[in-house]
């Protein structure tokens, strides 16, 4: 395993300790100016999510609503919380083909973004040791007052997520800091996810919170409200 994935991995708990974990529950909280762009100001509000660990597959309780969104990368649904289909997508990902940050996105567009991001957050960097990933070491990146250690990574084809090669930023101790990417969905809007606030959750270091902001030409954070902001209230594995 590359050193720095090794820290990292270690860091956030062991892969000892993950490979005994199979899910996760988490309770939280996802608002910021994207949503407000696709028309879906509250629609993940107040949340609660569960994924398996090991393979993709979330599922979304939407708690004012009483409707669950269940996510694997090739479909995506909507239900009542008794099991009853509303409403479905086969091969999800094809209907964002020309879509642009400012297009409104239906029910089944959030749930389907929203799912693939979140079971890639709530596994980073756990994620990078499975098959298929492609990792190299790049600069150090000076930051916050400190020297942020970067590895790219390579996602392979069968992960949903925001675009194939991205760069994960570790900590001198080995926590994530900030997450580095282009998001194909939105026409390859550039994304800086930071993750604070961690809490250690049965053995596991978790961020809490993430705030996503845009960046300019020299990768550096464009202030402001941001894209996305994900607070976790509550965090549960098994």
């Amino acid at each position: 395993m590359n050193d720095l994935l090794e820290l990292a991995v270690e860091a956030h708990g062991g892969l000892k300790r993950w490979s005994q974990l199979t899910t996760v529950k988490a309770s939280l909280s996802i608002t910021g100016k994207l949503w407000q762009l696709k028309a879906q100001p509250e629609a993940l509000k107040d949340v609660v999510v569960e994924a398996q660990l090991k393979r993709q597959q979330l599922t979304t309780h939407l708690i004012a609503k009483n409707r669950r969104s269940v996510f694997t990368p090739d479909r995506v649904s909507i239900e009542s919380e008794s099991g009853i289909l509303e409403e479905g997508r086969d091969d999800p990902r094809s209907t964002f083909q020309g879509q642009r940050l400012e297009t409104p996105w239906d029910d089944l567009h959030v749930a389907y973004f929203n799912s693939y991001a979140l079971w890639n957050y709530l596994t980073i960097p756990f994620l990078y040791t499975y098959p298929g990933f492609v990792i190299e070491k790049l600069a150090t990146w000076k930051e916050d007052g400190e020297h942020w250690r970067a590895l790219k990574v390579r996602f392979p084809d069968y992960i949903a997520t925001h675009t194939r090669n991205q760069i994960s930023y570790f900590g001198p101790e080995g926590l994530l800091r900030r997450h580095e990417y282009t998001v194909d969905l939105l026409g390859n809007a550039p994304g800086l996810n930071y993750a604070s606030d961690y809490r250690n959750v049965a053995g596991v270091a978790v961020p809490t919170k993430r705030r996503v902001f845009a960046y300019d030409s020299e990768k550096r954070k464009i202030p402001g409200d941001p894209l996305v902001a994900i607070d976790i209230r509550e965090i549960a594995f098994s």
